[in-house]
């Protein structure tokens, strides 16, 4: 398999042309399976750069609100297939640029394709009411107008869908973008912006800056001209834009951490609890949001879901992401690679038991890849650091717990909200963890992460600002409501 020509130098996506950043300057993006391997290089743009993608989206804003819904998503239309006519270039791409398998990478894109043609059709739908008036001669409706410049900052892990079920919508309800991609996967959204270019999307509507988050992201959130900002990623970053945001007005949306419990009551399917936490907690090296990252285990199942556990986890097979066969990639950067293996590292120093991994692997072509074992821990308590933090990476924390009330309660004692699940076969034990698990979403026979794209997405607590992305959701925050009295 082939991307094309490696080592191509990517630029700003800008008024529907492609620019060179004012600094002169790009950076690399490597291939953390290989860091031999340059995927490409990237603009590493100013303040500058940003403002004259902001002035293009502005300046497009009028014309891209007028248009009917319809042929908004007409282009989104076109969009979605020549995405899908590219689905394997930009699945190898993200698999070269972020370490995901290629399966994986592809499902991913598949995604993106149908998350486009799913907002192409709310064009089609209602964006009002009629409301009855207190006078009987007039007519009282209300109507959804563009929230207008909206920025978007998106992170590594989900190089493709998650930037595309931000701009879809933003897209269809009558927005123009300017997207700030993580550094690790800019090539990535390059090629999705590849796509807005051939489908013709007019200049100005979707725009595109690379560069260091330190910089760009500042100059969207407190540039005046930006109505909105749309962000998922860290706590640490996302409470900084929504601070910048709100002193100035604007509208903000942030999808931050998760620290993503599975229960395993007594009654449960063991042998799907185990498939299930192990897909949930090491696909995708743990890089996801709505990873498992906390399994709570009844007393009573607790040994034979451990041993079950360890055997199929030492079947999983790590490598290049391209590799048939590979079920597990590496982490997306040296960085990530670090953070994951200091978290091992306090997990042992603060007396929890390492049942298997923890170390990074090494040895012919591992030495120039990012890669860790899959690790779990058990002697897992409530106050250890890997029980309370995002660790991002193939770690899983197993806990005892004596009944389901208890299970919930533990589950419960962490900042964050994002996902839950649960095993089990009894109808109270499934009705108990839907009502008193604080997430905003909760699974039950499932694992932790995924959400369909059709359904509200967003966490409770410190896991988001408590709006929701995707589905008719969505036009909650790319939309302001106008109430309109007519006599």
């Amino acid at each position: 398999m082939t991307i094309g020509i490696l080592k191509k130098t990517y630029l700003n996506f800008i008024n529907g042309e492609w620019i060179v950043s004012s600094s002169g300057q790009v950076y690399k993006s490597f291939n953390p399976a290989n860091t031999d391997e340059i995927i490409g290089y990237v603009q590493n743009s100013t303040t500058d750069d940003v403002n004259l993608a902001v002035a293009s989206a502005k300046n497009a804003l009028t014309f891209w609100g007028k248009l009917a819904g319809s042929d908004r998503g007409a282009y989104l239309y076109k969009v979605a297939d020549i995405l899908e006519r590219r689905l394997n270039e930009v699945a190898e791409c993200m698999t070269r640029e972020m370490g995901k398998t290629f399966p994986e990478a592809k499902g991913e894109t598949s995604r993106g394709v149908a998350i486009l043609r799913y907002y192409a059709g709310e064009g089609m739908r209602k964006v009002g009411d009629v409301i009855p008036s207190t006078d009987s001669k007039a007519l009282m409706f209300t109507s959804r107008v563009p929230l207008g410049v909206v920025g978007v900052i998106t992170p590594w892990n989900f190089p493709v869908a998650i930037p595309i079920w931000k701009m879809a919508p933003a897209l269809i309800y009558g927005n123009t973008i300017v997207i700030k991609p993580a550094q690790e996967t800019a090539v990535t959204c390059a090629k999705i912006m590849e796509c807005f270019e051939e489908a013709g999307i007019p200049a100005g509507v979707v725009n595109m800056v690379t560069g260091s988050g330190s910089v760009i992201g500042p100059a969207l959130t407190e540039n005046h001209d930006v109505n909105g900002i749309t962000f998922t990623g860290s706590n640490q970053v996302g409470k900084r834009i929504g601070k910048s945001a709100f002193e100035r007005g604007a509208k903000y949306q942030l999808e931050m951490g998760g620290k993503n419990p599975v229960i395993v009551a007594a009654d449960a399917d063991i042998d799907l609890a185990v498939e299930q936490t192990i897909n949930g907690a090491f696909r995708s090296t743990g890089q996801k949001c709505t990873a498992t990252s906390r399994v709570i285990v009844h007393r009573n199942v607790y040994e034979t879901f451990k041993e079950k556990l360890l055997t199929k986890t030492k079947e999983i097979t790590i490598g290049d992401g391209l590799e048939e066969g590979i079920w597990m990639g590496p982490s997306a950067s040296e960085n990530q690679l670090k953070s994951v293996l200091s978290y091992i590292e306090k997990g042992k120093q603060e007396g929890a038991t390492l049942l298997l991994g923890g170390n990074r692997i090494t040895g012919g072509s591992f030495d120039k890849g990012f890669f860790v074992e899959p690790t779990i821990f058990e002697n897992v308590t409530s106050r250890m650091t890997i029980f309370q933090e995002e660790i991002f990476g193939p770690v899983i924390a197993l806990v005892k717990v004596d009944t389901l009330e208890e299970a919930i309660n533990v589950a419960n004692d962490v900042e964050f909200g994002l996902s839950a699940s649960i095993f089990t076969t009894n109808i109270q034990n499934m009705l108990s963890f839907i009502n008193d698990m604080e997430a905003g979403l909760v699974r039950v026979n499932a694992e932790s992460a995924g959400v369909e794209l059709q359904a509200p997405f967003g966490g409770m607590k410190q896991s988001s600002s408590h709006s929701r992305e995707q589905g008719e959701a969505a036009k909650e925050f790319y939309t302001s409501i106008k109430t309109i009295f007519v006599k």
